[in-house]
């Protein structure tokens, strides 16, 4: 299935059933009073959010959905059918634009959340709600409203706890196929991966979700290369884990040269990228000598002032320990989040406080 994460679409909702104007007429009663009904209301256009798919490649095909108009009104007094909901499932992480004015409408982050996007006009009254002492036989309906018309951006952004990143052939197919039930396409050149994919990861009683992202080149940010496409699926992510090569670089410097590529082009796109957990992991190390290894993990832990590690996911060289610092990070985002809902409670995601006095 291909992976696609921005469509544009037109969603219209039903336009409401008119009103039906008609008498009653009976042997017995000749000259009836109005009994029209009403019309039946339009159906609405409904997005849902569901973690089983995660691609928006249904709606390549389409661009145009409608929901059903309201059925007209009829005489007896019978109203119309309401026209039926339009029900658009999405992946979760999909975020829903108005096209027109780029306004963010709604950001489906919980599997089964939904929003109603464009609501079906009102269905007509029939002429037997306009009967007055003075209008007996009222030859008057409405015709019911219309329904709305939106033109809208879809933009799917992967929900992932991390994300591996690097240039491309650094080794993040292979390991996340060597920590996870993932399976992507694996070989030894670059831009092996054309599309984000997703792995979980289990240690334990724990279990978080992982996504390989397509390699990184220099000036990705400025839309050379793969990677300016698939930058914003790391912004959600709670820390990232940056794999850099050395298997083929002749200095240290060669290598730190990579991993500086990388970093440049996440605070060209995003402050907050840059700013990011990020555990830093030197890849490929099976074919080196410890001494190699030793000279390339010291040469990054000075210029970095941090730990460095040194995995091999074909060998499977410190893959535990990885994946243990991998939750640590994760745990350490979760409760740097609670801290800041604590000094100030008033300052949640997608929700703001309302006054009393407020409907």
């Amino acid at each position: 299935m291909r992976f696609i994460d921005e469509v544009k679409i037109i969603a219209i909702s039903g336009h409401g059933g008119p009103g039906a104007i008609t008498f009653r007429r009976e042997k017995s009663i000749p000259f009836g009073g109005p009994d029209g009904g009403d019309g039946g209301n339009g159906g609405s256009v409904i997005f849902v959010a569901n973690e089983n798919i995660n691609t928006l490649i249904n709606f390549r095909g389409k661009k145009v959905f409608k929901a059903e108009d309201g059925e007209p009104g009829a005489g007896r007094q019978l109203n119309g059918k309401d026209g039926q909901d339009y029900i658009l499932e999405v992946p979760v992480g999909t975020i829903i634009k108005n096209s027109e004015t780029g306004a963010v409408i709604a950001d489906l982050k919980i599997h089964d959340e939904r929003i109603v996007i464009a609501d079906g006009g009102n269905g007509g009254r029939g002429n037997i709600n306009f009967k007055s002492s003075t209008n007996q036989a009222p030859r008057i309906a409405q015709p019911g409203l219309p329904g709305v018309e939106m033109y809208l951006d879809l933009e799917l952004k992967l929900i992932a706890d991390l994300a591996l990143i690097g240039l491309p052939n650094a080794g993040k197919s292979t390991l996340i196929s060597a920590i996870s039930a993932a399976r992507p396409k694996i070989a030894d050149y670059p831009f092996t991966t054309l599309e984000p994919n997703l792995g979980v990861v289990t240690l334990g009683e724990r279990s978080f979700v992982v996504a390989d992202i397509p390699g990184l080149i220099e000036d990705a940010s400025e839309g050379k290369g793969l990677g300016v496409k698939f930058l914003k699926h790391i912004e959600r992510t709670s820390a990232l884990v940056h794999l850099v090569d050395v298997s083929w670089c002749l200095d240290e410097y060669e290598a730190f040269e990579q991993y500086v590529v990388i970093r440049t082009e996440l605070e060209k796109y995003s402050a907050d990228l840059a700013t990011k957990r990020e555990l830093v992991c030197l890849t490929k190390i099976d074919a080196m000598t410890e001494e190699e290894i030793a000279k390339f993990q010291n040469f990054f832990e000075e210029q970095l002032d941090k730990k460095v590690m040194t995995i091999s996911a074909v060998s499977g060289r410190s893959i535990q320990e990885l994946k243990g610092l991998m939750i640590k990070c994760i745990d350490m985002e979760k409760a740097t989040k609670k801290e800041k809902a604590k000094a100030n409670p008033n300052k949640y995601e997608g929700i703001y406080p309302v006054e009393e006095d407020e409907e």
